[in-house]
């Protein structure tokens, strides 16, 4: 039997870094799935504010298990 899985995109943001929010994609996409098994980053975009980063921001495919 073969496995078939399923893949969103979703957009995530954090203060501290792009790998942080590549973990809080991951934990709040678990919130509502189940079975993830990759995380693919997209694309990565930093919000600057007086010449400051501020804010990171990825764009990411997260692919899981159907059931």
């Amino acid at each position: 039997m073969s496995n078939v899985l399923k893949i969103i995109e979703i957009l995530a943001e954090s203060p501290k870094s792009w790998e942080d929010a590549a973990a809080q994609a991951v934990v709040k996409a678990n919130e509502s799935i189940r079975g993830i098994k990759s995380v693919y980053i997209k694309e990565f975009e930093a919000q600057v504010d007086n010449n400051k980063i501020v804010n990171y921001r990825i764009n990411a495919k997260v692919a899981f298990l159907l059931d």
